[in-house]
């Protein structure tokens, strides 16, 4: 595609949605930036859309024939929604777009999510050629709202990000970093387990390769940074931008593991002390660059 393709995104006002607009404004590209409130950039070649509740019919048409591709990022993510609120936003709302997408010719680009793939943990190295096992209501809507994709005959580009970081997060990292501010030791220090993460720069660079490489159609892709961490990892590297020392106590795994599941949280033992590495090396291959 050239820097004249016009692309809508939707969810412009979430997390990813405030970055990506700008990122690919940035690169000359005019950007429809949809939302249930309207989001304002003050940017060149930013136009505000404001799109109705996902949960209830939508005509995509008179959207799409404005633009080139589109970038979906609206839906439910990590709250708790009953699943037929997953179902009606995240899986039905898509299959909608996509089926548009397909009448009007318009190319797809999906954000899905690892969770579409697996649960909080995983043996082996993740790969997109993995039988999906999602194992929450989010991760199965992910899944559903994929397979509606794939059938619509659209074209297509789905991405299965990792977890995100970056300046302004919320949900799980989002309290890793609020942990991590504490001036207090933490005893996580002997976790070893390692996951994989995403940047939100390397999140923009790779929505970008998916607008733009002809080889990324009719594709899934696993998107994550090439390096995974360790919990220590990411709240050392946080307490340095602080300029603070890491103050991790070398508490045994296993007490940290006892002691979390003894409250109820043998969730949050799984995502901080169970290995998840989801390599990006199929998105690699194809030439994606990431920071």
């Amino acid at each position: 595609m050239s820097n004249q393709t016009t692309v809508l995104i939707t969810g412009s006002g979430g997390f990813l949605g405030r970055r990506l607009v700008p990122f690919l404004a940035g690169q000359g590209y005019r950007v429809m930036a949809a939302s249930r409130t309207a989001a304002t950039f003050e940017i060149p070649n930013v136009v505000p859309v404001r799109l109705n509740d996902l949960s209830l019919p939508f005509d995509w048409k008179p959207l799409l024939q404005q633009c080139d591709a589109i970038v979906h990022l609206a839906g439910i993510a990590h709250t708790t929604s009953d699943n037929e609120s997953y179902d009606r936003v995240n899986h039905q709302a898509t299959e909608a777009l996509a089926r548009d997408a397909f009448c009007c010719g318009t190319h797809l680009v999906f954000i899905s999510s690892i969770a579409a793939q697996c649960g909080t943990r995983s043996d082996h190295d993740l790969t997109e050629d993995d039988p999906p096992t999602p194992s929450n209501a989010y991760g199965r809507s992910k899944l559903a709202a994929e397979q509606a994709v794939r059938a619509s005959g659209a074209s297509f580009t789905i991405l299965r990000p990792v977890l995100i970081y970056g300046e302004g997060v919320k949900g799980r990292l989002g309290l890793v970093r609020n942990i991590s501010r504490l001036p207090i030791p933490l005893p996580l220090g002997a976790l070893t387990a390692q996951r994989s993460f995403l940047s939100v720069q390397n999140f923009n660079s790779g929505v970008k390769l998916a607008l733009t490489n002809v080889g990324a159609r009719g594709e899934i892709f696993i998107l994550s940074d090439p390096t995974p961490q360790t919990i220590p990892d990411v709240v050392a590297r946080y307490r340095a931008t602080l300029g603070r020392p890491p103050r991790l106590i070398p508490i045994p795994e296993r007490w940290v593991e006892l002691s979390l599941k003894a409250i109820g949280q043998t969730a949050a033992w799984e995502r901080i002390g169970c290995r998840l590495v989801a390599p990006p090396r199929k998105l690699l291959a194809l030439g994606w660059d990431p920071s």
